[in-house]
Formats: C-alpha cells, sequence, structure tokens
C-alpha cells in the first residue's frame, strides 16, 4: 500500500521544452523501479499506450503555452507495473521548461473500497437494528399489561403500547395518569422518588380512570439519548371490563350496555370516557376516536351546548332533562335530552353526562316501517328470475322480518335493536330508510 502519512508526491518530472524528461525524483512507494532509464525520453512514451487524447493535449499545452493543469493518466512503468497517476503540471519558462507532479491513486482507490466495506457493513447494522426493533415493537405491543416511557424531567409520554393506549390514554406527549387524585398522585411522587434514588421501586396500587378502577404500577428507571426515562408497566387488579365489580357484578358493564347514551367529560370539556350508546349518536365507530376529542364538536347548538350543561352543574350541583340537539359526524341530527352531574359537589373535575335520544321515549320516528313487518315471499315470484336474484330476494325478506321483529321487541329502540342484530345503529338507519323507499 502506498505510504500516504505525509503530502510528498509519489513522482516528480523535470521536463524540457520538447517534454523530455530530464530529473526523476521517486518516493519510498517507487524506489524498486528503475527509472532513470528515463532520462532522455520523452514523457508520452512512458504512458500506457490508449492514453487518453484530451491528456496528451493538456501535455502539449503546458510545453507550448506554460498552461498549468491537472489530468489522470495510466502510468507505464519499467518494471511493466501500471498506475493510475493524477498528475498536475505547471511551466517553468517558455525556455526552461516544466514539472509534472504525480500521485498515485492507488491510496484513493483503496480508500474508496475501504469506504464502501464501511457503508455496507453500516447498513447490515441498519437492518439489524431494525429487526432488533421490529421485533421489540412486536414484544411492547404484544404483552397483555399497559407499558409506558416517560420523561424524568416533565413526566409526559414518550411511547405507549396499545394496551396502554387503549385502556388508559396514554399517547405520545400526555401527561403521566393526569386523573389522579390527591391521594394517588402522593403515592405515585413518593413511588417515583424511590425509583430516581434505587432505580426501581415497588408496585404501588392507583386509580387510574375516570371510573375508578384500580391498577398496579412499576417503576424503572433506564437511560435513553433523550436523557433518562421511567418505564413504567400497569396492570389491572381485575379484568378491565370487570373494573368496580362487587356481588357479580361490573358496573362498567351496566354503562357500556345502557340504551341511553354516557359519556365522562373533564373540565374543558374533553371525553374521557364514553359508553356504545353516545357513540352511535355521534356515529362514531370506536371510544378510542371519541376520547380526548371535546363534546363541543357535537353538542354545539347555540344557547344549549356542552359548555353551558357543564356551567350548571358548576353552579347548580346538576343538570335534569336539560333538552338541545346532537349532531353526529354523519350529518344527522337527534334531539336529546340529557341528566348530568359532577363526580364531587363542590368543583368537581369530572362530569357524567346520561343522554337520552328523544325520538325513541316519543316512538314517532322509530316503529318499524309497514312494509318491513308484512315483507313476505311467494313461491311464484321465483318464476323467471336466476338463482341470484331469488337468494338475494329471500334474504331481505328475512333482514327484513328480523329488524321489524327486533323493533317491536325492544319497543322502537334502535340502539338496544341495532345491538341484538349485531349492526351498528348506522348501519340499521340506512337498512330501514332502504325498505322504507322500496
Amino acid at each position: 500500500m502506498t505510504d500516504r502519512s505525509d503530502t510528498r508526491p509519489d513522482l516528480t518530472l523535470t521536463l524540457d521544452e520538447d517534454g523530455v524528461i530530464q530529473n526523476v525524483v521517486r518516493a519510498k512507494s517507487l524506489a524498486k523501479e528503475p527509472l532513470d532509464g528515463w532520462l532522455g525520453r520523452r514523457w508520452d512514451e512512458m504512458m500506457e499506450p490508449a492514453i487518453d487524447q484530451g491528456a496528451l493535449q493538456k501535455i502539449e499545452d503546458v510545453r507550448l503555452g506554460g498552461d498549468a493543469s491537472c489530468f489522470r493518466v495510466r502510468q507505464r512503468f519499467p518494471s511493466g507495473r501500471e498506475l493510475a497517476m493524477e498528475y498536475t503540471t505547471f511551466s517553468l519558462g517558455k525556455t526552461a521548461g516544466f514539472v509534472a507532479i504525480g500521485r498515485s491513486l492507488e491510496a484513493i482507490s483503496e480508500l474508496q473500497s475501504r469506504l464502501q466495506l464501511a457503508q455496507e457493513a453500516r447498513e447490515r447494522d441498519y437492518w439489524k437494528m431494525r429487526e432488533i426493533e421490529t421485533r421489540y415493537r412486536t414484544l411492547f405491543d404484544a404483552t397483555s399489561e399497559a407499558v409506558a416511557l416517560v420523561n424524568v424531567s416533565d413526566l409526559r409520554v414518550v411511547e405507549a403500547n396499545l394496551c396502554a393506549a387503549k385502556n388508559l390514554d396514554l399517547a405520545p406527549g400526555a401527561p403521566f395518569l393526569a386523573r389522579l387524585d390527591e391521594r394517588d398522585r402522593r403515592v405515585l411522587d413518593e413511588m417515583l422518588a424511590k425509583t430516581r434514588e434505587e432505580g426501581r421501586a415497588p408496585g404501588v396500587v392507583l386509580r387510574v380512570t375516570a371510573f375508578g378502577e384500580l391498577w398496579s404500577l412499576r417503576a424503572s428507571l433506564m437511560n435513553a439519548e433523550s436523557g433518562a426515562l421511567y418505564l413504567f408497566q400497569l396492570a389491572p387488579m381485575r379484568d378491565p371490563g370487570a373494573a368496580d365489580k362487587a356481588d357479580g357484578f361490573s358496573m362498567r358493564s351496566f354503562v357500556d350496555r345502557m340504551p341511553d347514551g354516557f359519556v365522562v367529560v373533564d373540565r374543558d370539556g374533553v371525553i374521557q370516557a364514553a359508553n356504545g350508546a353516545f357513540l352511535d349518536l355521534v356515529q362514531i365507530g370506536s371510544e378510542a376516536a371519541a376520547i380526548g376529542r371535546k363534546l363541543m364538536r357535537w353538542l354545539s347548538s347555540p344557547g344549549a351546548d356542552a359548555n353551558l350543561v357543564i356551567g350548571l352543574i358548576q353552579k347548580h350541583g346538576d343538570v335534569r332533562r336539560f333538552q338541545t340537539t346532537i349532531d353526529g359526524e354523519l350529518g344527522q341530527s337527534t334531539a336529546v335530552e340529557i341528566s348530568a352531574i359532577g363526580d364531587e359537589a363542590s368543583q368537581p373535575s369530572y362530569f357524567g353526562l346520561l343522554i337520552r335520544d328523544l325520538g325513541h321515549r316519543r316512538g314517532t320516528a322509530e316503529a318499524p316501517p309497514q312494509p318491513v313487518a308484512e315483507a313476505s315471499v311467494a313461491v311464484d315470484d321465483f318464476d323467471n328470475r336466476t338463482l341470484e336474484q331469488i337468494v338475494k330476494m329471500t334474504t331481505e325478506t328475512i333482514e327484513r322480518k328480523a329488524i321489524a321483529r327486533a323493533l317491536e321487541r325492544f319497543r322502537g329502540n334502535r340502539t338496544v335493536a341495532a345491538r341484538h342484530l349485531g349492526l351498528s345503529r348506522q348501519s340499521l338507519h340506512a337498512k330501514l330508510k332502504k325498505y322504507q323507499r322500496e
């Protein structure tokens, strides 16, 4: 390998005005080359026969006009060795000739090769890290525990797995367990102080949700490039669906299955929890899509909006049979009646709203259409129809009868009827409109 420990050239040639070599100075890398035989010979004769014509022209330009130049050629040596060389030429005067300073490109080529190998190794390491990260992510999301990484400095969530996001509303950038009451907050602060001192702390039990569900919390300290982080592991003391369970029943189960909408909001009107009937009213498919959004998005009638309801609760302690309108995501407006209360008699932090669809209570718009109840298929109707058409007719007839019976059984309550049929309230509403048109 060429010694590149200094900046001296590998070869220096002194030529006369005709391009004949007068003197040769070589570096140690070319010490074994018998270059004395070059003396008195033209420089271009010492180069590889297929030398680029542009390089020959540059040699001629410096010889005749004294123009400095820089070019690369394949230099042939007396031993038969050929090297890629980069020459810089400059004139010594019109009659004094010129000098050519050459450096071997072998070191550069070797450096490029090493750089290429290093780049390939780095790419392999990158893909290995991606594979490790994918496995870590799979384990992170697959665990049945809620897991979250939280900044030590500001207690904001850096990362949370699916269980933590779904059950505890932990999302990147959100404060960690913001709903804790004063007693549980003191317990958490004491636990974090011990974690900072010893790296980990014994688990504690906290009420971490709006429904007061009990979860165990374990913490440990870890370092990352962004700074110190808490690794929190949370697990329900019972199944999340059985929280607050006593004497064989679950309060959350009752709330989720209520035919009337129920939603919990904080002082800013941000939704913390909601049941299925409320999601039907606002035409949203999942609770996760509603949590973190303001109730004002759907309860915004002038003079009868969500902020007014919260203000009335703060002033009077509760709200009874407050009538207003809810606007769904799909454009449906529903007249509703709201009864609401705060979590405390004075200065409540959270508010529970029971929302009843007035159309269901009055029974005006919810009665099943007559064509649904009376629909039937006669055998004669099968004449001149394909098998596909016959199957479609039969299916629609059975579907109509099933919808009619469900609505009759549940006294026109579309939310309960839809749940019984395994449909969303929006799907049931669309089917009723379709059959009423026919």
